[in-house]
């Protein structure tokens, strides 16, 4: 008989991507579709599902499928993904029964993309043995993930680390979301490239703020209070949560040495006991390896479950 293998899938914004790989993490084969979110919800599920279909064929033929790792943008559930504005109409899908069902006979595990993130560098990663950690998600959105005691921490609704929703201002005290600007707004890949675009009209992207900060004085003020603003908060998380490592991952980490200084300096100013702070050990791809590291951990709870029985 055949042996098991596990399937890793992450649903972007821009991308879809799907890895196969043994119980152990090696893997086997991988593959990318565009997300195409003009088409919505329900094409793109079925774009996902049908990509990873392909790619267990041509990868692991006639191997039985133990379980699928998923991570996503938004908070994912059973009936629904909720906080996911990325794709029109995703948060009406039945995310957890749809690939159930897709994927009949395997256990199905899924998280944010943060979370599945800091998941990866848990298990394989610069926050393995770390306790507690925080994993710093640096993309066209900004997130955290908390790890203690060796997991993930969700909350109560699975929006632990939603730092994108944060105040910004004594101002914002009281206010509904609709009536302030979240910090998501002032403190993200997609923030940097709207506040460079109305001077560089041009710019495509957080990188041509981090390009030419060197010698241009408007990006360079633009870049220092975008790194203010976030090591601002990043203070606040480290002095509440007392970590050991704050790892960093996500786009703008091609530009760390740029960042690495100016939070560094901030973080052993003002936290009683200053964390490690490092770059991920997967800074791009570290969603879909999440996704293979939920997997992977719950094939292994499927195969402890039947050894019991």
């Amino acid at each position: 008989m055949h042996s098991p293998v596990v399937l890793g899938l992450d649903f972007g914004g821009t991308k879809i991507a799907a890895a196969v790989c043994e119980p152990n993490g090696a893997r086997l084969g991988a593959t990318t579709v565009d997300t195409l979110a003009e088409g919505g919800a329900r094409a793109t599920l079925e774009r996902g599902i049908g990509a990873a279909r392909g790619l267990l064929a041509s990868a692991a033929p006639d191997r039985p499928l133990a379980a699928v790792g998923v991570a996503t943008f938004g908070i994912p559930g059973e009936d629904g993904v909720a906080l996911a504005p990325a794709v029109p109409g995703w948060s009406d899908i039945a995310l957890g029964r749809e690939l159930r069902e897709a994927f009949a006979g395997a256990r199905v595990s899924m998280a944010t993309d943060v979370k599945a993130a800091a998941q990866a560098e848990l298990a394989w990663g610069a926050l393995a043995g770390c306790d507690p950690g925080i994993y710093l998600n640096l993309g066209t959105g900004l997130a955290v993930a908390i790890v203690a005691g060796g997991s993930v921490v969700l909350g109560r609704h699975g929006a632990s680390g939603e730092i994108g929703y944060n105040l910004r201002s004594l101002g914002d005290v009281g206010l509904p979301l609709g009536e302030r600007q979240p910090l998501e707004e002032a403190v993200s890949g997609m923030a940097l490239l709207r506040e460079a675009s109305a001077l560089l009209p041009y710019a495509t992207g957080a990188v041509d703020v981090f390009t030419r900060a060197g010698d241009d004085p408007r990006m360079a003020r633009l870049l220092d209070d975008f790194v203010a603003e976030l090591a601002f908060h990043l203070v606040n998380l480290a002095v509440a949560v007392d970590p050991e490592r704050i790892v960093v991952g996500g786009g703008m980490v091609r530009s760390w040495h740029r960042l690495e200084t100016d939070l560094r300096r901030a973080l052993e100013a003002a936290v009683p006991f200053p964390p490690e702070l490092v770059p991920a050990a997967f800074p791009f791809d570290a969603p879909l390896m999440g996704a293979l590291a939920l997997g992977t951990a719950a094939a292994r709870e499927a195969q402890s479950e039947g050894a019991a029985a």
